[in-house]
């Protein structure tokens, strides 16, 4: 089957990452034809202009619509796309200038429906960009669900990095309405129906995730909220790991307790991960200060993770009403 490609992406007032992102593109290499289709998601600030410099080098379809979510942007991109197959993009990534020739060499030689690719932390990033990216991928952390060669569970292909056919699309009708969460959901569904997703290893994003410590706390605190929800969508996809974060921070908080009652064994077991941690962490970057604030973001995403995990698994056991009537904020209306 000749591959078609068409990159969707969605945006939200987001004009400075649509143009860096565009500056990727342009560098790409390689003479396999591609179209980008932006698609800005009810955004105040629009890309319009940033666009229209591009437009003479790129093939590029810009849509504008009213405020819907990712996952349903996404629906719409595809839609409208000319191609085959959707490589679908998070705004705040860059590619590396071999990207599309890895994406087609791979799948030229193992096609699959659905791929998805790691991230990684360009040398230009910030230290806290670099730290949370170490504690998003790092095998010790997520058990590199996000895109590791080492993974410890069946890959789950991420929508800031991946790859749908056309038919795969029009067989689950894509992406649902919860958010986050809709890109995991997504993989299952096509798992049901029998296609197979994989990881591509070379085929890696930059991405940049435009963030502080708070928004993160947030953003994994959703991440946790979200997984008991799949898991009574998809009682087959259950796993006892998705339980590690949150017997990570009470083991740890009763470690805590257990120290100022002068019984250490429990505190120095932690310290010990930690220190791997940190030692990873210098490995990997090169850096103190990023090694330094690893720990912290480690910490950060186990318990926002871990809180939200327990916290939705207790309420989700305790009432009978439906996930978009116990959570409307991890739903976007449809």
């Amino acid at each position: 089957m000749k591959l078609d490609f068409s990159f969707i992406i969605p945006v939200y007032n987001r004009p400075n990452e649509i143009e860096e992102l565009l500056q990727s593109f342009s560098k790409l290499k390689g003479d396999i034809p591609f179209e980008v289709v932006i698609i800005e998601d009810g955004s105040t600030l629009a890309s319009k202009e940033v666009i229209r410099k591009y437009q003479s080098i790129l093939d590029i379809s810009y849509f504008f619509k009213p405020n819907s979510g990712p996952g349903d942007s996404r629906n719409y991109g595809m839609k409208k796309a000319k191609g085959n197959y959707f490589i679908i993009l998070d705004s705040d990534c860059l590619l590396p200038s071999n990207y599309l020739i890895e994406v087609k060499n791979s799948l030229d030689n193992d096609y699959v429906d659905c791929f998805g690719g790691p991230d990684a932390a360009h040398k230009s990033f910030t230290s806290l960009q670099k730290a949370i990216d170490f504690s998003m991928t790092s095998v010790i952390t997520t058990g590199g669900i996000r895109g590791n060669k080492k993974s410890i569970d069946k890959f789950q292909p991420r929508s800031f990095n991946m790859g749908l056919s056309k038919k795969g699309f029009l067989d689950t009708n894509g992406f649902g309405n919860i958010h986050p969460g809709e890109d995991p959901d997504l993989s299952i569904r096509l798992w049901n129906l029998g296609y197979k997703t994989k990881l591509i290893p070379e085929a890696f994003v930059y991405h940049k995730r435009r963030i502080s410590w708070s928004k993160f706390y947030k953003q994994v605190y959703k991440f946790g909220s979200v997984r008991p929800i799949l898991n009574l969508w998809h009682p087959s996809t259950k796993k006892i790991t998705y339980w590690f974060p949150s017997v990570f921070i009470i083991g740890l908080l009763f470690s805590i307790v257990l120290a100022i009652l002068n019984v250490y064994l429990p505190i120095l077991a932690y310290v010990l991960y930690f220190s791997v941690a940190f030692i990873l962490a210098i490995l990997k970057t090169k850096n103190l200060m990023v090694a330094i604030k690893s720990v912290l973001a480690i910490i950060i995403q186990f318990f926002g993770y871990g809180y939200g995990f327990l916290k939705s698994t207790i309420i989700l056991s305790l009432s009978s009403k439906k996930p978009e009537d116990l959570f409307p904020s991890l739903f976007f209306k449809p």
